[in-house]
C-alpha cells in the first residue's frame, strides 16, 4: 500500500512538471531565437536580404536571402506592401486562424482540471479506506467472517455458561428454524450482550460464528458515521441488503452505543448525523418491512446510555448478561490459556482462580501471558507455579520497583506503616485474610498489604465495611505511636481516601447510617446533551447535606479509634512484624501468622547474604532463632 502511495504522488510530480514546461509558452520556445523587431525587419528589406514574407494579420513571417527564416510584428503600416514590392519581395498572405482546436487541443486545455479531480478521487479512496471508490460512501463495511480463518467455538469460551445457553439458542435456530416454527415460537431479532470490559462479549460472538454454519458479519458501531451528511444510515441500508441476500445471517455490532445513545437531549431538534443513522438501525431492525432471517447481535459495556427503542420487544429485546466469572469459571478459563503454554506439575489453576477475585476473561489471559514471559526471562522450559504467582502481583499490585533507592528511615517508616495494617487486618473478624504484605514498591506505591477474600462475595455486611475502614487507618496509627505525630507522612493519602469513600458509600448509597436512614442521597444520574454524556447530581437540603458530611466523619472517626486501640494492645506484634519485614521485604499470609501467634522464623535463600551479626541485630527483639538456608 505504500508503495501505490510513492508511485501515485510521483505520477502526480511528473504531470505537474510536465504541464508548467507545457503551458509556458511553447509558441515562442519553437521560435524564440527567430524573432526580430519591426525595424531591423525595414531595414533587411531595404538591404534586399529579404525575398519572401507570409503575412497573416499583423504577424510577419519571412525567409532571408540565405535561407533563413524570421518572424516579427508588424503595425498598421499602409506602405509597407508598397516598399516590398518595390525591392521584388514574394509576398503572401492568410487570414487569421480560427479553426477549431484539435482533440489534443482540448485535451490540454482540460488536463489541469481533470487531474484535479483525479487527485480527489485518490484521497476520498484514502479517507474511505479505498473500498467502493469515491462513489462508495455509503457502502456498509461489514465484514463478512471467512471460513479459512481459524474459527472460535464455545469449547473456548468458559465462565460465562449462562450467557452460552443463550445464545446457543440462536445457533439452533439457525441451524434447525423448524424445530421452534412447530410450536410458533420466534426467534429474538436482536441480542444485546451486556457486560464489563474485557468479560467476553467479542468472543462470545466469534464463538457463535464458528458454530454457526451461517455467513457472519461484523462491524464496529464507529464504522457507521463519517465526515458527510447520511452516510451512516446509507450504511445501515447497505449492511442490511447485505444481510438479506446473505440470510439466514448474523451481524454483530461491537460498541454499540458509539451510535446507540439517547435521541432528544440535543440542542437543534437532535437532527444530527449520529441520530439518524440509530433511526434508519430501529426501522430496519422492526419497521414496515421485515428481515426474516437476519440476526442482530450487538455488543456493548454502557447499556445505561443506550435509546428506549433500541431495548423495546422487536428489536434488542434479549439482553444476555456476561458477568465476571467465579472461581469456577475463572479455573475454567485459565485452563483454557493455559493450554497454550508449557506449565509445569506444581502449578494449581484452582489456587491461582481462588486468589484473582474480580478478575476479568482478559486479566486472566494476561496474567498467563505475563507468567510465561517471566519464565522465558528466567531461561524456563516451563512455567512453574512461582511464575504465576509473580504475575497475578504484577497484574494486581504492578511492577515491582527493586531499583528505587529508598534509605533506612524510609523503610523503617514503610516496614511500620504496612505492619499497622496487617495487625488490624489480623485482629479484625470481618476482615479478608492476609495474602502477602511487602515493603518493595510497587507502582505509585512503597509498599502494599493485599488481602483477599477466602471465597467470591457479591454483598458487603456491615462489619465488613467497617473493618476495611479500621484496617486502611492502621498505617497511619502505626505512624503516629511509633515516629510521633509530627513525623507522619503523606504515605497513608490513598488509604484515607479509601476510607472516606467507603464510609460515604455507606451513608449515601447502602442506607447503613441510624441518623438519615435506609435513603439514596445525591444519587448520579447520567444524561445526554450535545452527543456526551453529562452527570447532573441530585439536589438537596444544606441540612441533610451537612449530616451527611458528619455521618461519614463520626464512621471514619469510629475505624480510627478502633484501629489505635488494636495497635495499641498489639505494640510488640507490631514491632515484631515490622522488623521481620525489613529482613524479609515480602511475606506471606501464612508466614505473618507463623512469625506474630507460633514465633516461627521462616527459611529463606533470600536472606543468605545477611551476617549472623545483622541477622541477630535485626531479629534478636522477636525472640526467635534465625534458620537460615545456606
Amino acid at each position: 500500500m505504500n508503495f501505490k502511495n510513492l508511485a501515485m504522488w510521483a505520477i502526480i510530480v511528473f504531470l505537474t512538471m510536465g504541464l508548467y514546461n507545457l503551458f509556458k509558452n511553447p509558441q515562442n520556445t519553437s521560435s524564440q531565437n527567430n524573432n526580430i523587431t519591426f525595424s531591423e525587419f525595414l531595414e533587411e528589406v531595404d538591404n534586399g536580404r529579404v525575398v519572401q514574407v507570409n503575412i497573416q494579420g499583423n504577424s510577419i513571417k519571412g525567409v532571408y536571402s540565405n535561407g533563413k527564416n524570421f518572424n516579427t510584428y508588424s503595425p498598421n503600416d499602409p506602405n509597407l506592401i508598397e516598399k516590398l514590392t518595390e525591392k521584388g519581395v514574394s509576398i503572401s498572405a492568410s487570414p487569421i486562424d480560427e479553426k477549431m482546436p484539435s482533440l489534443l487541443g482540448v485535451l490540454l486545455s482540460w488536463f489541469p482540471m481533470l487531474l484535479l479531480i483525479g487527485v480527489w478521487i485518490f484521497f476520498m479512496r484514502q479517507m474511505q479506506g479505498g473500498k467502493g471508490g469515491a462513489m462508495g460512501f455509503g457502502r456498509s463495511k461489514a465484514k463478512l467472517m471467512s471460513d479459512i480463518r481459524k474459527k472460535v467455538s464455545f469449547n473456548d469460551v468458559a465462565g460465562i455458561d449462562e450467557a452460552k445457553e443463550e445464545v446457543q439458542e440462536v445457533v439452533e435456530y439457525l441451524k434447525n428454524p423448524k424445530k421452534f416454527m412447530k410450536l410458533g415460537g420466534k426467534i429474538p431479532r436482536g441480542v444485546l450482550l451486556v457486560g464489563s470490559p474485557g468479560t467476553g462479549k467479542t468472543l462470545l460472538a466469534r464463538a457463535i460464528a464458528g458454530e454457526a454454519d451461517v455467513p457472519f458479519f461484523t462491524i464496529s458501531g464507529s464504522d457507521f458515521v463519517e465526515m458527510f451528511v447520511g452516510v451512516g444510515a446509507s450504511r445501515v441500508r447497505d449492511m442490511f441488503e447485505q444481510g438479506k441476500k446473505n440470510a439466514p445471517c448474523i451481524i454483530f455490532i461491537d460498541e454499540l452505543d458509539a451510535v446507540g445513545r439517547s435521541r432528544g437531549a440535543g440542542l437543534g431538534g437532535g437532527n444530527d448525523e449520529r441520530e439518524q443513522t440509530l433511526n434508519q438501525i430501529l426501522v430496519e431492525m422492526d419497521g414496515f418491512e421485515t428481515n426474516d432471517g437476519v440476526i442482530i447481535i450487538a455488543a456493548t459495556n454502557r447499556p445505561d446510555v443506550l435509546d428506549p427503542a433500541l431495548l423495546r420487544p422487536g428489536r434488542f429485546d434479549r439482553q444476555v448478561i456476561v458477568p465476571l466469572p467465579d472461581i469456577v469459571g475463572r479455573g475454567k478459563i485459565l485452563k483454557i490459556h493455559s493450554k497454550k503454554i508449557s506449565i509445569g506439575p506444581n502449578v494449581k489453576l484452582k489456587i491461582v482462580a481462588k486468589g484473582t477475585p474480580g478478575f476479568s476473561g482478559a486479566d486472566l489471559a494476561n496474567l498467563v501471558n505475563e507468567a510465561a514471559l517471566l519464565a522465558a526471562r528466567k531461561n524456563k522450559r516451563i512455567v512453574t507455579m512461582q511464575e504465576f504467582e509473580e504475575a497475578k502481583d504484577k497484574v494486581m499490585m504492578g511492577p515491582e520497583r527493586k531499583s528505587m533507592v529508598m534509605t533506612e528511615e524510609d523503610k523503617k517508616l514503610t516496614a511500620y506503616h504496612e505492619g499497622g495494617h496487617a495487625i488490624v487486618a489480623i485482629n479484625e473478624k470481618a476482615s479478608d485474610p492476609i495474602h502477602k504484605a511487602t515493603i518493595i514498591p510497587r507502582g505509585r506505591a512503597l509498599g502494599v498489604v493485599w488481602t483477599i477474600p477466602e471465597r467470591d462475595k457479591y454483598s458487603h455486611s456491615r462489619e465488613y465495611l467497617e473493618a476495611n475502614i479500621s484496617k486502611a487507618m492502621g498505617g497511619r496509627i502505626a505512624e503516629e505511636l511509633i515516629f510521633g505525630h509530627d513525623k507522619v507522612t503523606s504515605g497513608a493519602s490513598s488509604d484515607i481516601q479509601m476510607a472516606t469513600k467507603l464510609a460515604k458509600d455507606m451513608v449515601t448509597r447502602f442506607g447503613m447510617s441510624d441518623q438519615l436512614g435506609p435513603l439514596t442521597y445525591g444519587e448520579n444520574e447520567d444524561e445526554v446533551f450535545l452527543g456526551r454524556s453529562i452527570t447532573r447530581h441530585q439536589q438537596m437540603s444544606e441540612e441533610t447535606a451537612k449530616k451527611i458530611d458528619t455521618e461519614i466523619k463520626r464512621i471514619v472517626e469510629e475505624g480510627y479509634k478502633k484501629a489505635k486501640k488494636i495497635l495499641t494492645e498489639k505494640i510488640d506484634d507490631l514491632h515484631k512484624l515490622a522488623k521481620a519485614l525489613l529482613v524479609y521485604e515480602t511475606l506471606s499470609g501464612e508466614e505473618i501468622s507463623d512469625i506474630i501467634f507460633k514465633n516461627k522464623y521462616p527459611e529463606r535463600k533470600e536472606v543468605e547474604d545477611l551476617n549472623e551479626e545483622e541477622t541477630s541485630s535485626a531479629l534478636g527483639s522477636l525472640g526467635l532463632k534465625p534458620k537460615l538456608v545456606h
